[in-house]
């Protein structure tokens, strides 16, 4: 939607909404006390002047690219495959759009023109519709302010509907997900043994077009990036969970308020940046700088190493762990301590003997959850521990992941029935089902501790 366009909707929008509280007030001194607020009543203008005209400009939108693209290949009269007709709409549609590359023929130009000048047309008669069906939804709305008209239950009804809409969604979102997970990971186990991908040691999964081709046989055995995983991950967690741990313990036990209010946020500033940059850190300074001083100590240090990536990584995570721990820590009732100090404990033994244990289930959940982090993150790893499926426990050497491996697989122009595409489905799947259950426990931990210091 075009800027000018959308500040006219929200415009009206807001119009609405004022003469709907301003009808509201006049009827209320006039006619006596409403059943609603008068915010109510904007609301419910409001919602007559914005929900018909967007339901009509979505549908409209719809309708309008499936008769385009009809009206435009029809006009062409070529008999092509269905494959062959997206293509050729793609670049007579890119053309309408304002491409610069010379169209393949003289129709598919004389197309692409006649696609922008109905494309200019009835965005012209949307737009106009669309401000018609805002200003007759305002005026309707206003004419149902009364007394008795009771506004807020519409308005309530209308959001509640909303919530269950959205949340319907999320749900359908996630079951589409997990069952193209399957359907396409059958695929895969339909042509690769589910025995040589969980527990096969070799990863190399290129097969070529031609049985004469080198590498006609690849190997598919998951466990290098397995290990791969759990190696990075065991490495970051090293750095996150004492670090983490132990700065909520300062921030909840030892430091100030004016303290706690200036760090913790600068700490948690850490959680919002892209893990892009993380990666460009980790190999321009981290990586380098494991290898060098590895050298120097006469160690064999690959340019990029699982250590390097698993170092940064776990700063990264630091927050998560620092953020949760410090709620759960701060969740702990005062009357423990307070029975704690009673008994003659200095903080340092409260903190250990009273506080650590009461924290302990929220404090595990929280270091599952990072886990789960740790286990599903992509550019840290690519950046900084390479590609190379090894399986190896060395930190040292460079490694790979499951999360990059889905990446190479799905890298370029790839067919879909070929087993090095579906392998990514594949490793979906198992890295869905670790992270589900890792999410699992550790809800389950957390609900345990609710339930017992609620």
């Amino acid at each position: 939607m075009p800027p000018l366009l959308s500040a006219a909707f929200l415009l009206l929008l807001f119009s609405a909404y004022i003469i709907g509280q301003t009808r509201a007030r006049t009827v209320s001194q006039q006619q006596g006390k409403l059943h609603s607020l008068p915010t109510y009543h904007g609301y419910y203008v409001a919602l007559w002047c914005g929900i018909p005209a967007i339901l009509v400009a979505v549908g409209w939108l719809m309708i309008e690219h499936w008769l385009f693209k009809d009206w435009v290949l029809s006009s062409i009269n070529l008999d092509l495959a269905q494959g062959q007709r997206e293509l050729l709409y793609n670049e007579i549609s890119v053309l309408a759009d304002g491409g610069t590359f010379q169209p393949s023929s003289p129709e598919v130009a004389t197309a692409a023109q006649q696609l922008a000048d109905w494309r200019s047309v009835s965005a012209m008669s949307r737009t106009s519709l669309v401000l018609v069906l805002m200003i007759l939804g305002t005026l309707f709305a206003r004419t149902k302010v009364a007394p008795h008209f009771r506004a807020r239950h519409t308005v309530e009804r209308f959001f509640t509907g909303f919530l269950i809409l959205s949340s319907t969604i999320a749900i359908l979102t996630t079951v589409g997900i997990v069952v193209s997970l399957l359907f396409e990971s059958w695929r895969f186990f339909e042509q690769i043994s589910p025995i040589e991908f969980l527990f096969g040691t070799k990863w190399y999964p290129q097969i070529s077009i031609r049985a004469d081709q080198a590498a006609s046989e690849g190997a598919f055995g998951a466990i290098p990036l397995f290990a791969g995983t759990l190696l990075i991950s065991m490495v970051a967690m090293l750095v996150a969970v004492p670090i983490g741990l132990f700065s909520a313990i300062y921030f909840a036990e030892y430091a100030s308020k004016g303290l706690r209010s200036w760090i913790k946020p600068m700490l948690e500033i850490l959680a919002g940046v892209p893990t892009v940059v993380y990666g460009f850190f980790a190999a321009l300074t981290v990586a380098p700088w494991i290898k060098d001083s590895g050298t120097s100590l006469g160690l064999d240090v690959s340019s990029q190493s699982a250590l390097a990536a698993g170092l940064v990584m776990g700063v990264m995570i630091i927050p998560f762990i620092s953020s949760l721990s410090d709620d759960v820590i701060n969740a702990v009732p005062q009357t423990l301590r307070d029975g704690s100090y009673a008994m003659g404990a200095t903080k340092s033994e409260t903190i250990k003997q009273v506080i650590m244990p009461a924290a302990l289930p929220g404090i595990v959940g929280a270091v599952l959850l990072a886990v789960s982090r740790a286990v599903g993150e992509t550019m840290i790893v690519v950046m900084a521990a390479g590609l190379a499926a090894k399986l190896t426990m060395n930190p040292l050497e460079n490694v790979t992941t499951v999360t990059v491996q889905i990446v190479v697989a799905l890298v370029g122009d790839q067919e879909f029935d070929d087993p090095k595409t579906l392998s990514a489905f594949a490793l979906g799947l198992v890295l869905f089902i670790v992270t589900l259950i890792l999410n699992v426990i550790a809800l389950q931990i957390v609900k345990r501790y609710r339930e017992k210091y609620d």
